[in-house]
């Protein structure tokens, strides 16, 4: 039994090694006390010691008997396994869900791909801008007159790809306590990322909502949910949405009387928006925030990374923890009880597996 503080304390993961949304699963599962043993090819080292953090590193030839028998005899004492090869891969292994499944009944099996199990396009290369494009979200970002903009790789490898891929495993351990049954969990960005658009969908461009770039008030169109450039060439943004926000951005920033009416046209959204442009461009971004921030004017700067480290709200909560040297994401969400930790990567994973018990 593992030791680990956090809500998932016990509970024993195996991770296939891989790239982008697989290995941030297994850091969430990490972070909140899972102990985490990560198969890895070998001559494979750490790529990114923050998302691969608190794992016990097992170096392994799966195609080798002894790798496969190392495997099959992890998978048959672990709670959960994560996967993100192409569809069939483990299969060819001889450590497909049939296989894995009839060892372990309570296992769940959790395959992270881009494109899902089935479907034309399950066997092609793909990276997360194919995925959210098929999907009508990438198609809802950026500029109108203007190609659509990749908002970096957060809306479809983690947003629509590690976190349902996590949920799926937490609602798949949840029905196990009913059933006895371990299952098999299809974590497709394709399927997570319209999940994510569900909003859209529903709401059906009521209320100035629309994925049409360059309209709506969400998507940067509208004058008073946008960032815009300050004397000093730094950013603010904006999201004074409702009206009594909207009066207070107003008042406390200076801006002209005449922008109190008509918030809601459209047809007035590029005209307020210059001239918010040409107030906000009066001074430097130190300035704005120390007029603005914390208020109700729905304000705060842009910040680069290192910058949102050293924000005081950010450093309050201790969002950002320094562990052995380096700086880290602070576990997510939490917990009044169990609270999650950032931890070490420490023991070596065949060690942990000899030491695991069937389940």
């Amino acid at each position: 039994m593992s030791q680990h503080a956090g809500p998932l304390s016990g509970l024993k993961v195996i991770e296939f090694s891989g790239i982008g949304p697989g290995p941030h699963v297994a850091m969430l599962l990490a972070d909140l006390g899972a102990e985490v043993v990560r198969i890895e090819r070998p001559g494979t080292g750490v790529s990114n010691p923050v998302v691969e953090r608190a794992r016990n590193r097992a170096t392994v030839d799966v195609k080798s008997d002894e790798g496969k028998a190392f495997c099959l005899d992890a998978a048959a004492k672990a709670d959960v396994l994560i996967e993100g090869f192409r569809p069939g891969v483990m299969e060819r292994l001889g450590l497909g869900p049939d296989e894995l499944l009839a060892a372990n009944p309570h296992l769940v099996y959790a395959r992270m791909t881009g494109w899902g199990q089935d479907g034309p396009l399950a066997q092609a290369a793909g990276h997360d801008i194919n995925y959210i494009a098929i999907t009508g979200a990438l198609s809802a970002v950026g500029r109108a007159g203007e190609t659509a903009t990749p908002p970096q790789n957060l809306v479809g490898d983690f947003g629509g790809g590690s976190m349902y891929c996590a949920f799926g495993i937490m609602a798949a351990l949840f029905e196990r306590e009913k059933s006895g049954k371990g299952q098999v969990v299809d974590a497709a960005i394709v399927d997570g990322t319209t999940s994510l658009m569900s909003f859209f969908f529903g709401a059906g461009g009521r209320a100035g909502i629309s994925t049409v770039r360059g309209k709506g008030l969400l998507s940067g169109a509208a004058h008073f949910y946008r960032c815009f450039e300050c004397a000093d060439g730094r950013e603010v943004s904006v999201g004074a949405i409702e009206p009594q926000f909207y009066a207070e951005l107003l008042a406390k920033s200076g801006a002209p009387a005449e922008l109190s009416e008509g918030q809601m046209v459209p047809a007035n959204w590029d005209d307020y928006a210059d001239k918010l442009a040409a107030l906000f461009k009066t001074k430097p971004q130190a300035e704005w925030v120390e007029l603005l921030e914390g208020s109700d004017a729905c304000f705060a700067p842009v910040l680069d990374v290192q910058e949102a480290r050293d924000h005081p709200h950010m450093k309050a909560r201790e969002t950002f923890v320094e562990h052995d040297g380096e700086w880290h994401t602070a576990p997510a969400p939490r917990f009044s009880r169990t609270p999650g930790a950032v931890r070490s990567s420490t023991q070596d994973g065949a060690d942990v597996v000899a030491g695991w018990s069937k389940g």
